[in-house]
């Protein structure tokens, strides 16, 4: 990594300081602040202020983590829509395992949770609210488009259950102890997520109404979400968890592509043509004759009038 930016200092930056320094001197205040807020005053001034790389090594990696965090939380927030609106317009949950998001929804919530309380960085793990708020609406879509209303009415009550019990009661009902063996079993129930999603396709062998943008949006944020692990977190429950994840949804993403099925293009209508019926033959009757050839009417001197 070392060589890496020493590379980059000496081909690219160093012969750009004269043009960019006055810039990023110059930044508006709001900016900078928002800067170090994510990086720290000491990388702000090394990377910004000086535009150095190889002053403190550390402070690429973790700018870039940064970055990438902001970025995941960012497009968290759309991550589900195309899904919801997938299953909006077709009304209809088809390829879709309601207990793959009933269990994804409970991890992201205790993973929420558990952060939270440790005073983690939000950018390291921000999306677990945006997504989970997504997959209580996927959820309770699939539910009700699968004719089980009182179930989605049962689904909503328990989340809001579970957000009281985790983020809003303090330790009262669940302690800090408690909070960490729920993590360990967040990992889990992340992993065991996938794999009713993963069976459902294998069994339909088609993709029905599942979202390719979502599916591929999770694999590419999983494996961020591994360096931003990291590089900002020291945390081996997350990191694991993320680790497993990224296997699953890569497995889940190559069964997008292999069971990708474009849509039937609809068969133009033939021209209805009415059957023949079959004729039938009528016998001609025919007038048997002696042979004799019909004597001409005589004529007659008779006087009309």
């Amino acid at each position: 990594m070392d060589s890496l930016q020493q590379t980059l200092q000496s081909s690219v930056l160093t012969p750009l300081q004269p043009y960019l320094l006055p810039i990023t001197n110059s930044l508006p205040e709001p900016i900078n602040n928002a800067l170090i807020s994510l990086i720290g005053e000491h990388c702000h001034t090394t990377l910004v202020g000086s535009l150095d790389v190889t002053k403190d090594p550390a402070c690429l990696p973790l700018a870039i983590s940064k970055v990438l965090g902001v970025a995941i939380v960012t497009v968290s927030a759309i991550v589900k829509v195309p899904q919801i609106l997938k299953l909006l317009s077709s009304r209809s949950s088809q390829g879709i395992s309601f207990t793959a998001y009933a269990l994804e929804t409970t991890s992201l919530l205790i993973t929420l949770a558990y952060n939270a309380r440790q005073k983690f960085p939000f950018s390291t793990y921000g999306e677990t609210a945006l997504i989970a708020v997504q997959d209580v609406v996927v959820a309770t879509l699939v539910l009700v488009f699968s004719g089980n209303a009182p179930a989605a009415g049962a689904f909503l009550a328990a989340v809001v259950g579970i957000v009281y019990a985790l983020l809003f009661s303090g330790e009262t009902l669940v302690d800090q102890a408690t909070m960490g063996y729920l993590q360990a079993g967040a990992g889990v129930l992340g992993i065991a997520s996938k794999v009713p999603q993963i069976y459902t396709v294998w069994k339909e062998g088609s993709t029905g109404q599942l979202s390719a943008f979502a599916v591929f949006n999770y694999l590419i944020g999983s494996v961020s979400r591994i360096f931003t692990t990291l590089q900002e977190v020291d945390d081996n429950l997350i990191l694991y968890g993320f680790i497993a994840g990224t296997t699953l949804n890569l497995v889940l993403a190559l069964q997008m592509v292999y069971y990708w099925k474009p849509a039937p293009v609809a068969a133009a209508p033939k021209p209805k043509t009415k059957k023949l019926e079959k004729m039938t033959e009528v016998p001609i009757p025919v007038t048997k004759t002696t042979g004799a050839s019909p004597s001409p009417k005589a004529p007659t001197t008779r006087r009309r009038g």
